[in-house]
């Protein structure tokens, strides 16, 4: 089933290819709309730069974006701390019985342990525990898999016997399921287990198995077979701690993220990252913030933390310098958000001597960043394994603090802003919403809205003045599709990311949220993610291939662009609520385009690049006539991504329904008609010469 998928989408590709291919300089003999578009380039008049930084990535800890997402960990609950009265996604296996224990710490960080109770373990009935991972671990075929956990005996115990078992086609891990050489994928025998706590390390490798997801990872004890071992063992109660198991990394970098995925972002061509998020940052409480210095240093150190604005347990392994790791991995530039002393719950810290501890936060963690050797937090840097510096060149000052009725962000912003300024005074410094007592470098604005929303507001930026702050737009989206956008939401990124990349001189920098989802039952706390994923294979909806396309043909300067006989639909805005009522005043009808453009030019090869999104049922005939260049060449190349609806999407069972199509094509010119098909977004690659 799956072979003839496959072949399905290559053939559509295929079609697609020969389609672009064969249309000619008078376009071709499709349905299209009555009237012609025109599109005037003066390939000579820069419009704007474009930002070099405009397009990223933001990333917060929702839908199991790192636990059960991108950081590599397959164990779930590895600290046993997601709940302080049971023992959560963790089983008894055999003869045996499990239960938290606050009186056998590991250290202060990992102040709860798991108890096994295994008094009676059989020659041939271990007793044990198992754990299933985040929906699932998942196994390939011929591949090392690195498990460690730190382990205690009341007496000398062991030995003990890690396994990964498959549950395939069982209702649970039995003794049955962790003897039987056909349901064990790999294990491997630590002889003994210490009266003090000690940490154990295997590698476990797969042999020729068939890649799933359906299995789980079993550490289990027995009676010793030789029988000058039984002489000292006594059967008695094993303490475990911090129970991990990490298969191949992006990269191979330890405690490292899931190649896939990573794999997908690099294709995205990033230019920062903005880290660690929203509400991740904020927390609901003070207590549940994004407390960076207990996120460094050996993972058996960090305490975790609950994300109780999306309800589940951190163990923060996706810690700081994680974060610093992710960007040099896909040589991104980080943008840092600082908590700036408020949370959702409404919580604010009093501007004053009172968020001075806030303020000195702040500043180490840009020294941790930034600093050489020779500082406090550089120093620590470097014990953590990573000597060198990292560039920062942008800082975000809290989240979204337009929620903070209080109105105290003005003296938090100030306050903060100043403690930066006079140590790091390069630094751009950004303001999650408008301040009088300081004016930022840079202003935050969040956009979430229907694709019509974002259709009818392209030209949001257009005449914004130029004399204040910079723009990041930090989180936006067209929310239409769960978990992952639709073509719809597709076509209306597509149509802002024009607006905002005309006016990149202003908009220095976007990022879509929220950037990840795993489509599990029960994962999703947000819909409309970019990146779908369960443990085994991940995908790019719509939404992510617009971004793709967009970041990847970028440009160095927007050219001036004029159009004639745009076509339009009429739409009927929302009708706006107070107070959970509607407005008696409805908006008024609107004429919305239906055809959004943008066109830049590359350097040093002269390439123009033309994007041109038609969100409209019907295609589109576009004149396009280039001024200011001696010559455009015949043959050029096109990227198309389109749609038979605007309902369609690609899913976990159908990830390349929808992908961009690349052809070379001719009949170009520096006078041509072209066809865009409907529901598509199309980059067109021209040669000047």
């Amino acid at each position: 089933m799956q072979t003839n998928r496959t072949l399905t989408q290559r053939l559509r590709q295929l079609s697609l290819a020969l389609l672009l291919a064969s249309l000619s300089a008078t376009g071709s003999s499709a349905q299209t709309t009555n009237t012609v578009t025109v599109l005037k380039i003066q390939a000579d008049q820069i419009a704007a730069k474009v930002s070099p930084k405009l397009y990223g990535l933001m990333t917060e800890e929702i839908n199991y974006s790192y636990e059960g997402g991108l950081y590599g960990e397959l164990i779930r609950n590895r600290t046993f701390k997601a709940s302080p009265t049971n023992t959560l996604f963790w089983s008894a296996v055999g003869n045996a019985a499990i239960s938290l224990d606050t009186n056998q710490p590991l250290n202060a960080a990992l102040n709860v342990s798991l108890k096994l109770d295994a008094s009676k373990p059989g020659d041939k009935a271990p007793a044990g525990i198992a754990n299933a991972g985040f929906w699932g671990i998942p196994l390939r075929p011929n591949t090392t898999y690195h498990a460690s956990f730190y382990a205690r005996a009341k007496y000398s115990g062991g030995p003990l016997t890690v396994s990964l078992v498959s549950v395939l086609g069982t209702n649970d891990v039995k003794v049955e399921a962790v003897t039987d050489a056909t349901l064990t994928q790999a294990s491997a025998v630590v002889p003994a287990v210490s009266r003090k706590w000690r940490k154990y390390e295997v590698t476990l490798m797969t042999g020729n198995i068939a890649p799933s997801k359906e299995n789980k990872l079993v550490i289990t004890t027995a009676k010793p077979k030789s029988w000058w071992a039984k002489l000292w063992w006594k059967p008695g109660p094993v303490w475990f701690s911090q129970v991990s198991l990490f298969p191949p990394t992006f990269k191979n970098r330890a405690n490292g993220n899931r190649p896939d995925i990573m794999q997908l972002l690099a294709d995205m061509q990033p230019s920062f990252l903005r880290f660690p998020g929203g509400n991740y940052l904020e927390g609901n409480t003070i207590a549940t913030r994004f407390d960076w210095k207990k996120t460094i240093g050996d993972i058996s150190e960090r305490p975790g933390h609950m994300n109780d604005g999306w309800r589940y347990w951190s163990t923060d392994g996706m810690g700081l310098l994680e974060f610093l790791g992710w960007c040099e991995d896909l040589q991104m530039e980080p943008v840092l958000a600082v908590y700036a002393g408020y949370s959702l719950r409404g919580q604010h810290v009093t501007p004053g001597p009172d968020l001075n501890p806030y303020v000195q936060d702040a500043l180490d963690e840009i020294e941790y960043v930034t600093g050489d050797t020779s500082t406090t937090w550089g120093a620590r840097r470097a014990k953590d394994g990573h000597p060198a510096p990292f560039p920062l060149e942008y800082v975000e000052i809290g989240n979204e603090d337009w929620f903070d009725r209080s109105g105290s962000y003005d003296g938090r912003f100030a306050q903060i802003f100043d403690a930066i300024k006079a140590k790091y005074p390069k630094l751009q410094l950004i303001a999650t919403t408008k301040v009088s007592t300081r004016t930022p470098d840079v202003i935050d604005d969040h956009f979430y809205r229907t694709s019509m929303q974002m259709q009818s507001d392209t030209h949001h930026y257009d005449n914004t003045a130029r004399t204040g702050p910079k723009i990041f737009v930090g989180e936006w989206a067209t929310r239409e599709g769960a978990p992952t956008p639709n073509m719809n939401a597709a076509l209306g990124d597509a149509a802002w990311m024009t607006g905002m990349e005309r006016n990149s001189d202003l908009v220095v920098m976007h990022c879509y949220a929220p950037l990840f989802v795993n489509v599990n039952p029960g994962a999703m706390q947000w819909r409309t993610d970019l990146i779908g994923y369960d443990a085994m294979t991940s995908y790019g909806s719509p939404a992510y291939y617009a971004q793709k396309m967009f970041s990847a043909n970028r440009g160095d300067v927007v050219l001036a662009t004029t159009a004639e006989n745009l076509p339009t639909r009429d739409w009927q805005p929302p009708n706006p609520r107070r107070n959970g009522a509607a407005s008696t005043n409805l908006p008024a009808m609107q004429k919305v385009p239906t055809l959004f453009y943008n066109v830049t030019r590359e350097a040093p090869s002269g390439t123009i690049i033309l994007k041109v999104v038609n969100s409209g049922g019907a295609a589109q005939d576009v004149q396009v006539e280039v001024g200011g260049v001696p010559s455009i060449d015949a043959s050029g190349s096109a990227i198309v991504l389109s749609a038979g609806a605007p309902e369609d999407t690609n899913s976990i069972t159908e990830p390349n329904k929808i992908v961009p199509v690349t052809a070379t094509v001719d009949g170009l010119g520096k006078n041509f008609t072209r066809m865009f098909a409907p529901y598509s977004i199309t980059v067109l690659r021209l040669k000047a010469r």
